[in-house]
């Protein structure tokens, strides 16, 4: 819409509030720039539309851009491109973030009598992300939240295991986990009942109340800081090698490994277990051994990206490696990869690893005598696969919402996963997706096999003919603006597809109001829903082959699922 004269003023005050209490000198003078650039407001006739030529217009855009909103507080906490701005993530909002959960924190303790709260706080590797810890830290410490910071950079998994280890209230990590580079984030969890997950509703609103309030009524230089926060001790980090280590429950047996920490921190945390666990070092892709925040090899750090893991399939083929272990910049996300038919790399989908880690799982219990009230669960988008697992092991199965959040807190859960390359394999030490512990139950597996003469494309291979060939297709439409989603979604909704290239929709239904499923007369299953994090519409599609061979049962499996996912994605298009 148009940035008129009225819209052009309000605008220039918020970006000088902002200017005048934000204490980073790296986005003030960027801010400067920009407003500069602007230069005054226009006359009342000449309004600024999207298509208004010249530099001053392009800066009223981009202020629009950056001040027209606030970057939105949820149960993912807050996540976005860093920058100038109250779209932006930056030293105040962080600051705003940190007091407001600061006084949700404070409330809450006193609403139940618990004490003075506390909060452990860690930090990834990206561009601002010790900083922003160290703002939280001070803000959380001043406003009387006993406050503890981890060490050092750590994995995200290191930062959910220190909330339950600790005891404390509450625990944030500074990561944008596998967004691009230029983005950070802020993710929180609630210990006590909670059991150190990551926040659901109704604490998020309540959270976002408290930091709105913060960002109206008070400037964030002029907020009381204390630097008489604790480290954490170096033993936090022992305790959660240790209960890692303990997922291991085979030998260990000779494999060449091939491992990439995408420039994160995953790999100081996971040599330490290995070590532990007398497995020698595997290859590493020296170019991302180092956490880098600046991601020199890689723009979209995230092992599902195309191309995102080339460095690490050319060393494993120089090396003539077994497997190729690669997490994501925090390491809360695992990505196997293996020689395919062909004998080319090819990255395992997380469903392929999911079930198989679920089997896993189960065939443990079961040796142990421990089924009863074990409970396996997934996400709704995530491949049906693993009921069928659960059911033939006599096992609880929960499918809850997207989202680790809702995943650790199914009742029972001895493990849990979501097609995203995320999986909780250790609930009894850190209720999150945990890319490290996940790496080690693989491990284990591999290496079985390899004793046996055989491969986890086998073990793949044994699970269709037991439980069936499930083939799992993502599909994602990406739009230009976040604000495109919403109106997309609204559209499907008005227009529900009834056929899919051909094969009729027997069925179609509204989960939630993100959250859309179909199901198809060949039994193929199909679920749209946004991305939580990035500008884009996913598109789930799992079918199944129950007929013939392993290889037959794939194939099947693979064109229902095909076919289905390429024609949702048209549908969506034509929407946009």
């Amino acid at each position: 819409m148009p940035i008129n004269r009225q819209r052009q003023l309000a605008l220039r005050h918020a970006a000088e509030r902002w200017l005048a209490q934000d204490p980073d000198d790296t986005t003030r003078v960027e801010l400067n720039a920009i407003l500069t650039a602007a230069g005054e407001p226009t006359s009342v006739q000449d309004d600024i539309t999207p298509e208004t030529p010249g530099e001053a217009a392009a800066a009223w855009r981009e202020l629009e851009d950056r001040f027209g909103t606030r970057l939105a507080f949820g149960t993912a906490g807050l996540r976005g491109r860093q920058g100038a701005g109250t779209n932006r993530m930056n030293r105040v909002l962080v600051a705003q973030a940190a007091r407001g959960f600061a006084d949700y924190l404070l409330a809450r303790a006193e609403r139940e009598g618990t004490g003075q709260p506390s909060i452990v706080i860690g930090y990834d590797a990206r561009i601002n992300s010790e900083r922003y810890a160290r703002d939280t830290a001070e803000l959380m410490q001043a406003a009387g939240v006993q406050a503890t910071l981890l060490p050092r950079l750590l994995p995200t998994p290191v930062l959910a295991f220190a909330v339950r280890e600790l005891g404390t209230s509450a625990g944030v990590m500074v990561t944008a986990s596998h967004n691009p580079k230029w983005d950070n984030g802020y993710k929180v969890y609630l210990g006590g009942t909670d059991g150190g997950s990551q926040i659901v509703s109704p604490a998020d609103a309540e959270i976002a109340a408290c930091i709105d309030r913060v960002a109206n009524e008070e400037l964030v230089n002029e907020l009381p800081r204390s630097n008489d926060y604790q480290l954490a001790p170096e033993s936090i980090i022992d305790a959660y090698v240790a209960a890692t280590a303990r997922v291991f429950q085979g030998t260990v047996q000779p494999l060449k490994i091939v491992y990439t920490p995408m420039h994160g921190v995953g790999w100081e945390t996971f040599q330490k277990v290995l070590t532990t666990l007398g497995i020698p070092d595997p290859i590493v892709v020296d170019e991302q051994i180092e956490p880098d925040g600046s991601f020199p090899t890689v723009d979209f750090p995230n092992p599902e990206e195309p191309g995102a893991l080339d460095l690490a399939f050319a060393a494993a083929e120089r090396t003539s490696a077994d497997i190729v272990i690669a997490h994501d910049p925090d390491a809360d996300r695992l990505a196997v990869a293996l020689r395919n038919s062909d004998g080319a790399w090819e990255r395992l989908g997380g469903n392929d690893i999911g079930k198989l880690l679920g089997w896993r799982t189960a065939k443990h219990l079961e040796a142990r005598g421990e089924t009863t009230g074990a409970t396996l669960a997934t996400s709704l988008v995530s491949s049906p696969a693993l009921s069928k697992v659960a059911a033939a092991y006599g096992l609880g199965y929960a499918e809850t919402l997207t989202g680790f959040k809702w995943i650790s807190r199914a009742e029972g859960i001895v493990y849990g996963y979501e097609e995203a390359l995320g999986y909780l394999v250790n609930p009894e030490s850190v209720h999150d997706k945990d890319g490290i512990s996940a790496s080690v139950a693989i491990l284990e597996m591999a290496m079985q096999l390899a004793a046996e003469g055989r491969t986890i494309r086998d073990l793949d291979a044994e699970f269709a003919e037991r439980f069936g060939s499930f083939v799992s297709v993502q599909k994602s439409v990406r739009f230009e603006r976040v604000s495109d989603i919403p109106v997309v979604m609204t559209k499907l909704r008005g227009a529900l597809p009834t056929v899919l290239e051909g094969v009729t929709v027997t069925s179609a239904e509204e989960i939630d109001k993100d959250i859309i499923r179909l199901r198809l007369a060949d039994g193929t299953r199909v679920m749209v829903r946004p991305s939580g994090t990035e500008p884009k519409i996913k598109c789930y599609v799992d079918a199944v082959g129950m007929e013939g061979t392993a290889a037959e049962r794939s194939a099947t499996a693979r064109a229902a699922s095909s076919r289905a996912a390429n024609a949702m994605a048209e549908v969506l298009i034509k929407l946009s």
